[in-house]
């Protein structure tokens, strides 16, 4: 009787395991070209915009195009990420037409000069996408879930190339104190098959080579903890900022196309007062200009910020991450310069800071920075990331994260980030 149940059990995880190999590899394999595609037409936006400066004027009427869409599709109470994750804790239908609108969203976003990333765009895109391909194939709730977390694992993988940190990512961001392992095995077979279509399709993998390292001591050691605890308190910032800029165009703007034109017009009007559009778009030409040793001014985080507040806030479409990136290299490569100690390995380490600061994903953030930047800085990046993410508190991107166990104790306290 023992051998019978024995067996049973094996043969049902066998069924189980063999199962999320298949549709993780479907997974991996639609949200992996539908990426590319992504990739590529972003890519293209952002080659339009810089060759046709002028584009920047249209910014607002690109964002009544953006709300008349998401209206058209009846789908005005988008909330972005914040739904995927909600989707994820709650049961709520991520419905598929999601996918096309927050993939043309974020291309008017990036064409018209908008400051946002592309991530967070991913993870709506790939979520939007397992999450139909769970309902299809009758899945329950749970296996949905499932399905929603590999699929966004997938999405982050193809458009970053780091599918360490994308497997990770997905299941640690959901609920900050544990993770979903049930999810593991399909979250790392859908990374690296999206990650390989998207390479075999000629989307390079995000890449920046450090300098020389410096050797770990306790002299170098405590420069890199008043950076990242620095840099903490910049996510802490940043995070409040975005949320706060929200609140005020809801506040001031209820009616959403003037709050979205309004918002163009504010980033306009920041760009004319800047001179140039080194702060529009996702921020890529901002990191790669810190990584080769270029000094950064002190208000390029500040303004950085700024841009992005401006335009997320007001219902532009796109991610923070990469944006977020850029304020930590710039920030960085600022504290670096002053105190002359590894100016690039300080805009990598601002870098990674950030990224732990903002997402509250302690692992992830250690992964990427292998992915992005090679494993002869790990001593430093493993002390960025403890710090980073002790200080900065209960404050994240995504309002719908849950904070499952504190920073500070072994206590279950199960809040939402603020």
């Amino acid at each position: 009787m023992k051998k019978a149940t024995w067996l049973l059990e094996n043969l049902q995880q066998l069924k189980t395991s063999l199962k999320w190999i298949v549709f993780a590899a479907l997974s991996g394999t639609s949200v992996g070209l539908v990426s590319a595609l992504f990739h590529f037409c972003l890519a293209g936006a952002a080659r339009s915009r810089e060759e046709r400066p002028w584009l920047i004027w249209l910014l607002p009427f690109g964002g009544l195009l953006i709300v008349a869409s998401y209206r058209l599709l009846q789908h005005e109470k988008d909330t972005g990420t914040n739904l995927v994750l909600s989707s994820i804790h709650s049961g709520h239908r991520l419905p598929l037409r999601m996918a096309p609108l927050i993939f043309l969203s974020t291309l008017i976003t990036h064409l018209l000069g908008g400051s946002a990333g592309r991530e967070g765009a991913a993870l709506q895109l790939g979520g939007s996408i397992g999450s139909a391909i769970g309902r299809r194939v009758g899945f329950d709730e749970k296996d949905k879930n499932i399905m929603t977390m590999c699929s966004m694992s997938a999405a982050f993988s193809a458009l970053f190339g780091t599918p360490m940190a994308a497997a990770i990512f997905s299941l640690e961001v959901v609920s900050v104190g544990i993770m979903h392992y049930a999810a593991l095995v399909p979250c790392v077979i859908a990374a690296l098959i999206a990650c390989a279509i998207a390479s075999r399709l000629g989307v390079p993998a995000e890449a920046f080579p450090l300098d020389a390292v410096p050797p770990l001591t306790v002299g170098n050691g405590a420069w890199i903890i008043v950076l990242a605890s620095l840099c903490a308190l910049l996510s802490i910032l940043f995070c409040v900022l975005l949320h706060q800029s929200e609140r005020l165009y809801h506040k001031f703007f209820p009616n959403p196309y003037l709050r979205i034109f309004a918002g163009g017009c504010i980033v306009l009007l920041l760009t004319l007062l800047t001179g140039s559009q080194r702060y529009n778009g996702s921020g890529i030409e901002l990191i790669v200009h810190c990584m080769e040793g270029n000094a950064a001014s002190p208000e390029m985080s500040v303004l950085k910020m700024l841009f992005t507040a401006a335009t997320l806030g007001a219902g532009y479409k796109g991610g923070e991450i990469v944006p977020s990136f850029c304020i930590g290299a710039t920030f960085g490569c600022l504290f670096g310069s002053l105190t002359g100690f590894a100016p690039s390995l300080c805009t990598a380490v601002g870098m990674t800071a950030l990224f732990c600061g903002v997402t509250n994903c302690p692992i992830s953030s250690l992964l990427i920075s292998f992915e992005l930047f090679g494993y002869e800085g790990m001593p430093y990046f493993l002390l960025t990331v403890a710090f980073s993410y002790m200080l900065s508190g209960y404050h994240g991107l995504y309002h719908s994260q849950k904070i499952i166990y504190s920073k500070y104790r072994t206590d279950f306290i199960n809040k939402k980030v603020g």
